[in-house]
């Protein structure tokens, strides 16, 4: 498995986390349990900022991925050697 997949897949189980999070607070505010409601939105907040660092690694990893110049297998053996 990829580092670039896994910190995909990190990723989103945090944006799943912070959306529950997220749900739950509303509701808890709408119900005027606002300490509960406090507590459940840091928690959205917290899985939020890794969601955010996930997606930033895994996209820094892909863009090094991509600004690697791959050379085609074709050529590989076909390059001239110097003779010193």
């Amino acid at each position: 498995m990829s580092k670039t997949w896994e910190h995909y897949h990190h990723a989103g189980r945090h944006h799943e986390k912070a959306a529950y999070h997220y749900h739950e607070a509303a509701k808890y505010y709408q119900a005027e349990e606002l300490e509960k409601a406090a507590h459940h939105a840091y928690l959205a907040h917290g899985h939020h900022q890794q969601a955010i660092h996930h997606d930033a690694e895994a996209a820094k990893l892909h863009a090094e991925r991509c600004d690697t110049p791959a050379t085609p297998m074709a050529t590989q053996g076909t390059e001239k050697k110097s003779v010193a």
